[in-house]
């Protein structure tokens, strides 16, 4: 396992700096280059290669079309994960690509493409004009006509608060966000949210003002556990859907003078590389990015090479990674 140093050693700054970052130190005066390039050192050590592809040339021409900005994959890194994993392997297998954060009416085509994020009809017209072979990652608009990957968020969900109700928990809350597509006026369900509340009313123990919902940013983590730690009756854990809002939330109970776990339980979502260094470690669900950028990198070179006209739907599982943030409630 990567730790706080070797990732400060290559990237070139201070085992200070590093950890700060990680923590999304928003005290921290670094430029959000060096911030990127540390993400990206914590990801690249923390992914093995399987085995050594040996490296085909290809005069194919590949779209990446990325949702998220350069700044707002310094706040969440999970898409970032992802894009890393599908840009090793063109790396691997010598394919060009480009990275599109916007199409605009003036691009040319290209053989094929992968796109990273949450898509609305009129982003998925655009891409259509681009190519005919199209990837989904992380959504999954039309399952008849378009490739995807995408997590079971269902059965992660279930398992985390198996574990907590398991370890004794009964006041048990929800931090989670909302994202939006088609120019912000479609509000994307969160599979999260609609499981956790259909779990917590199947067992009778849902409480509406328990849930909290924001954007998946540690600033609005922060402020979503203050207000969680205002309630007459505190949870005694709390699940949280991005770890990036997670590790908000710690800010947020330490300042209170509350010690996770002993006070509360914290379970986050993604394992993004930052979970571990955190203090304590935090127990999250981990969401197998690398994996789900190389399956979709599989899938766009199989219809390019095989003329596939059956689309596929990958469900990527996830698994509980059990660290220090969650004990049974005192």
């Amino acid at each position: 396992m990567a730790t706080i140093k070797d990732i400060a050693s290559k990237a070139g700054v201070s085992i200070a700096t590093v950890s700060r970052v990680l923590n999304f130190d928003d005290t921290l005066n670094v430029s959000d280059v060096t911030k990127k390039k540390i993400f990206e050192v914590a990801e690249e050590l923390n992914y093995m290669t399987m085995k050594q592809r040996k490296n085909k040339k290809s005069s194919y021409q590949i779209g990446l079309i990325h949702w998220y900005t350069d700044r707002e994959e310094l706040l969440d890194p999970y898409y970032m994960s992802i894009r890393m994993a599908i840009e090793r392997k063109f790396s691997e297998e010598s394919i060009s690509f480009t990275r599109i954060n916007e199409v605009s009416d003036n691009m040319y085509n290209v053989d094929g493409i992968i796109a990273i994020g949450k898509f609305g009809e009129k982003d998925i017209d655009k891409f259509k004009d681009l190519s005919k072979n199209i990837v989904f990652v992380d959504c999954s608009p039309n399952e008849e006509i378009y490739d995807s990957v995408v997590i079971d968020f269902r059965r992660a969900v279930n398992e985390v608060l198996n574990y907590l109700t398991n370890l004794g928990h009964e006041r048990i809350a929800y931090i989670g966000g909302r994202e939006a597509i088609n120019d912000g006026k479609e509000d994307i369900v969160d599979y999260r949210e609609v499981t956790y509340t259909q779990y917590m009313k199947d067992i009778n123990l849902y409480r509406p003002e328990y849930t909290r919902v924001g954007n998946f940013t540690p600033g609005s983590g922060y402020e979503l556990m203050n207000s969680l730690l205002k309630q007459e009756v505190m949870p005694s854990a709390v699940f949280i859907a991005s770890d990036s809002m997670a590790i908000g939330a710690y800010k947020a109970i330490n300042e209170r003078g509350l010690s996770i776990p002993k006070d509360i339980s914290i379970v986050g979502f993604n394992d993004i590389s930052t979970a571990q260094f955190i203090v304590p470690p935090l127990t999250t669900i981990k969401a197998h990015t690398e994996f789900m950028g190389e399956i979709a990198f599989d899938l766009l070179m199989e219809r390019l090479k095989k003329d596939r006209e059956i689309c596929k739907k990958v469900i990527v599982p996830t698994k509980l990674i059990l660290r220090d943030s969650c004990m049974a409630p005192n």
